[in-house]
């Protein structure tokens, strides 16, 4: 538990300000041993047992695995320690090269393969336990658009707004955070901040900005800081994923990553249930109340309890503290270097004008069109709900948030389906294979699940009738989670192993518009169903979805040629 708070963003302060005498690194106590091939051999005996006490053993091994330097051999300043020669094929001249690669005795990294700060060697508990603060950190901000859907009603009458510019607020609020996520989500991959400090800076502010909300005395403040809690609350949403790769191994990623989604999903379900007793006792303004309340607790539980992932951040932050305690200013950590040669013109265009271009490739468009169609219609059931269940059903508006559990339900059977097809379909290939395995692999499930999504659509839609039980448009509903769960995992699985060099430029792309597409569906939700009818509307949604499924297998079938002629993807 102590290296969990160590780690953390409260314990890194204090570690910080404490100069170490508080939950300290193995380099901060007095036992540590400097590697020798740290210190200088210029530096004379007396200012090397000086250095804060610590013991230099030769049989220490060197933090850089590759270094192979006795201490009694001499340790000059020089950067260059070893020159090996490689083989480089120049493609512009046709001809091979023997260029010379320069080793670098002082670059600071794990202290061999079972280093226990490297997040990849954690206990299983201790990154079980970060799975859950990640996944817990996404449902508190995902759980933010949909709790604003009960307050809807009492906004209407208290700013005397009509119900499209009510909606808005939930509009803004989600296509915030996928704007936010192509501002914010480049920051973490600065080693000098890291996952945590975008987490908690942006937690932070987004509960702050909840305050005015709450408070609200027009209806301006309502959108403007509803698109400003989506903006800051978006890193969680867009790079969650990246973090559980930080920590756990290829072969068992796609489970937790499972995990990390239905807490994603489980956060607008969940929403419209808890908001809508509050909102019907006590006002619009409950919902926001209990918004704040879950965020302020994970603000202050995710500062305390989760642990910094990214290892580059990690590495870093060792080699600050080994520069400070050998006095030696040429240690430094991998992405140093490699910071030193990247412009800052060059990660903005990493961030902003990368994930336009890819999206011009036709993998990537069908995945950005296809996932945004899913998932506004996903947000259309907020406008649908209270169409069955309040006007056919005579749900009050507590009550018409209980049907989102069907959603629950069905999500846990999709996850324990998801981990078998995982197990006895998925692995067994990637065995046989050695891991080379085409990425359209992964496209198979979802394909076989897109025909839950015209399924549920017509379910919903000619069963919500008086006549009928309320019970089976509940059950058309639920049917839409397992089309939903397994069409992300599938698709954001194939572009990430189809564009490995640009998976973030692709993540947040496909973020981006997936977020605008489904942010304009419920302004139209409520008059689309109204002016076509419940079965109509639906059978459109069906239609557009079965027009889509075919598009689908041409990707699964020819994607291979796809990423042959692309310049960005992996091509074997």
């Amino acid at each position: 538990m102590k290296d969990i708070i160590r780690d953390s963003t409260v314990g890194q302060l204090i570690n910080r300000v404490s100069g170490g005498k508080y939950l300290p690194y193995a380099d901060q106590r007095p036992d540590y041993r400097v590697p020798a091939c740290f210190i200088p051999s210029s530096t004379s005996q007396t200012q090397i047992s000086s250095v804060n006490d610590k013991e230099i053993s030769s049989s220490t091994k060197a933090t850089t695995p590759a270094t192979d330097v006795s201490p009694h051999k001499s340790v000059s300043l020089t950067r260059i320690n070893t020159l090996v020669e490689k083989s480089v094929h120049d493609h512009e001249k046709g001809e091979v090269k023997i260029e010379k690669v320069v080793h670098d005795p002082y670059v600071v990294g794990w202290n061999g393969d079972d280093d226990p700060e490297n997040p990849r060697n954690w206990s299983f508990g201790k990154r079980a336990f970060t799975t859950f603060s990640i996944s817990f950190l996404t449902f508190s901000v995902y759980i933010g658009s949909a709790i604003y859907t009960p307050a809807i009603p009492g906004i209407m009458e208290a700013f005397d707004v009509s119900l499209p510019k009510a909606t808005l607020g939930l509009t803004l609020y989600v296509l915030a955070y996928g704007v936010g996520a192509m501002f914010l989500s480049p920051l973490q991959e600065l080693p000098v901040l890291g996952r945590n400090p975008v987490y908690i800076g942006g937690l932070f502010i987004f509960v702050l900005f909840q305050l005015p909300i709450a408070i609200a005395k027009n209806f301006s403040t309502v959108l403007a800081f509803r698109f400003l809690t989506g903006f800051f609350g978006s890193p969680a949403l867009a790079t969650g994923g990246a973090s559980l790769g930080d920590i756990w191994p290829i072969h068992q990623l796609a489970y937790v990553i499972g995990i990390w989604a239905l807490g994603a999903v489980a956060g607008p379900i969940v929403g419209p249930v808890i908001g809508g007793f509050p909102a019907q006792a006590n006002g619009w303004r409950w919902p926001i109340y209990e918004l704040i309340w879950i965020s302020g607790f994970a603000l202050v539980f995710l500062a305390l309890f989760l642990p910094e992932t990214y290892e580059p951040t990690i590495l870093l932050r060792r080699a600050e503290r080994l520069r400070k305690l050998t006095g030696n200013p040429h240690l430094r950590s991998q992405s140093e270097i490699d910071e030193a040669s990247t412009t800052a013109s060059d990660r903005l265009y990493e961030a902003l004008v990368r994930p336009f271009i890819l999206a011009a490739e036709p993998a990537l468009l069908f995945a950005n069109v296809y996932l945004g169609f899913v998932y506004a219609v996903f947000y259309l059931w907020f406008e649908a709900f209270p169409l069955v269940f309040t006007d056919i059903y005579h749900f009050n508006l507590g009550e018409s948030g209980l049907p989102f559990l069907g959603f629950i339900i069905s999500g846990i059977i999709t996850y324990t389906v998801y981990c078998l097809y995982q197990k006895y379909h998925i692995a067994p290939r990637y065995a046989k294979a050695g891991g080379a395995v085409a990425p359209e692999i992964r496209l198979e499930i979802g394909l076989m699940a897109s025909i839950f999504i015209p399924t549920s659509v017509l379910m919903f839609g000619f069963t919500s009738k008086a006549s009928i039980h309320w019970i089976v448009p509940v059950i058309g509903a639920a049917l839409y989670l397992p089309g939903i769960f397994l069409n992300f995992q599938s698709i954001l699985m194939y572009i990430t192993m189809a564009y490995p060099n640009h998976a973030a430029s692709v993540l947040a792309g496909n973020d981006l518009f997936r977020s605008a597409i489904a942010s304009v569906f419920p302004l139209f939700g409520h008059a689309f169903f109204k002016n076509l009818g419940l079965g109509p509307g639906s059978a459109l949604l069906a239609g557009i979805s079965f027009l889509l499924m075919p598009v689908f297998f041409l990707l699964y079938k020819f994607g291979h040629v796809l990423r042959a002629r692309s310049k960005f993807a992996h091509s074997t």
